[in-house]
């Protein structure tokens, strides 16, 4: 390999041929790997436990696709609030970039589904079939009872976390409640889910791609596919914090005798630790690659190898390009973190104005296409409209609707109170009535009041009332 430039730190291009030979870790213990596996399964324990929390009586995260209800922690969304989830989506880009501008591809590393499942489904080959040597010496293996017998039963530990990942997905739309009690005895002897269409082949999509994501395509979805791992270059600057190699203190690489320091070699042994626990295969002394994860996994192997023949730590470690090769302090605030900062706290803010500020009650007037007003036998105008009433609580209310008061103008509803159930909507014809020697011609404002009976709740909408008829 060529010498690297001396004013930044080497980049390699990543191989892209997917046929080469799979990646078997080497599985370690150091700092960075017991923050990693704790936030890792944290994050994975999470997602098994949300659908089985309960709030007021409902499952407390549940996406009711089919219903469009989606309630959060007492929050119920409808079809309409979806702006409340394209902001989301939108902060947690901006979030991502502020983190991707500091810490780099921390989030690969240390939380992305992909990095967790991939992890779980390599650690079960561990535990079957043993450490990295045996698994990369077990692949080489002819053919064999011993090797077939070992080789299914971590075929069926895959599949069955691939099942338990598919469930809790679909619990997340279905519901706790109805996906694991809606089941049929088959023969009067044998339980059989009585589940509809969709949900089968939700359960054979989640199942068959985290089975081939998390037990085949592994490192090279990060490669090849997920686009995060290619645009995140675009974002990284001089102060951005990176897994590096110090080539400088490292080079020329070469093996010697424990407590010796030859004066023709630098500090790397050439002992490849930091390649066989990368994840991705990499050798990170090659320079900053795309498939670099940032796991940090060869930090702590260098770490521990240093530690073993003598020399300080850090000749692979969390740096800054600023830092290793203009050996200048990184600048914690630049331009472009202060500016996602900022649109980040803005976006924060303004979602969290709008949750709090927002009624859970909803109302909707549409007036008769079909004749605008038209005269009655004693001579009034009517106008026709129908009133759509959406409670967005979890609680069942009743709801009164009002016309706010206006000379010459009255309402006549056919109900006068509406009692509806928790996300419940309802279309309610209302007509408003108009003395023609008392209001003007033309068009009128008038303003239709909703309120709970409790008075907790209460939201008007302006229409108008018009004497053209057609």
């Amino acid at each position: 390999m060529s010498a690297p430039q001396p004013n930044r730190i080497p980049v390699r291009e990543v191989d892209l041929n997917a046929n080469k030979q799979r990646v078997h870790p080497r599985f370690i213990k150091g700092f960075y790997q017991n923050i990693r596996v704790i936030t890792m399964y944290a994050l994975l324990a999470l997602f098994l436990i949300l659908p089985w929390l309960r709030f007021n009586g409902r499952q407390a995260i549940w996406f009711d696709v089919p219903s469009q209800h989606y309630y959060i922690f007492g929050i119920t969304f409808l079809t309409q609030d979806f702006y409340f989830i394209a902001v989301f989506a939108i902060i947690a880009a901006f979030l991502l970039f502020v983190v991707t501008v500091y810490a780099g591809r921390v989030w690969c590393g240390y939380a992305c589904p992909q990095t967790i499942w991939t992890h779980m489904y390599q650690y079960v080959e561990k535990i079957v079939i043993g450490d990295r040597n045996k698994r990369i010496k077990f692949d080489k293996e002819p053919m064999s009872a011993k090797k077939i017998s070992k080789r299914l039963l971590v075929y069926f530990i895959w599949f069955v976390l691939s099942v338990i990942t598919a469930a809790t997905f679909v619990s997340y739309v279905a519901g706790t409640d109805f996906l694991y009690h809606s089941w049929q005895m088959v023969g009067g002897v044998i339980p059989f889910p009585d589940w509809p269409v969709w949900v089968w082949v939700s359960m054979f999509i989640f199942t068959f791609a985290t089975y081939a994501n998390a037990g085949y395509m592994r490192e090279q979805m990060c490669i090849q596919i997920c686009p995060y791992g290619r645009f995140q270059s675009v974002m990284f600057d001089k102060d951005t914090l990176i897994v590096s190699y110090d080539y400088e203190r490292g080079e020329p690489r070469g093996a010697r005798k424990k407590g010796t320091h030859p004066d023709n070699l630098g500090d790397c042994v050439e002992c490849t630790m930091c390649v066989q626990v990368c994840p991705t295969g990499i050798d990170i002394r090659d320079g900053l690659q795309v498939a670099c994860i940032q796991c940090a996994a060869c930090v702590d192997a260098c770490n521990d190898i240093m530690d073993k023949v003598g020399y300080p730590r850090g000749l692979i470690r969390y740096t800054t390009e600023r830092q290793l090769v203009e050996k200048e302090p990184s600048k914690l605030l630049r331009p472009r973190l202060f500016a996602y900062l900022a649109l980040l706290s803005i976006l924060i803010g303004g979602m969290i104005y709008a949750l709090t500020g927002r009624v859970p009650l909803e109302i909707d007037i549409r007036r008769d296409r079909n004749q605008l007003s038209s005269t009655n036998a004693q001579g009034m105008i009517e106008n026709s409209y129908i009133v759509k009433l959406t409670n967005k609580t979890q609680e069942p209310h009743t709801y009164k609707l009002t016309l706010e008061p206006q000379e010459g103008l009255s309402l006549q509803l056919r109900f006068n109170d509406v009692p509806l159930d928790a996300g419940e909507s309802y279309d309610m014809p209302v007509s408003i009535y108009g003395d023609p020697d008392v209001i003007e011609s033309g068009q009128t404002p008038v303003i239709l009041t909703v309120a709970s009976e409790d008075g907790k709740y209460k939201v008007s909408k302006q229409n108008i009332f018009t004497t053209q008829g057609q």
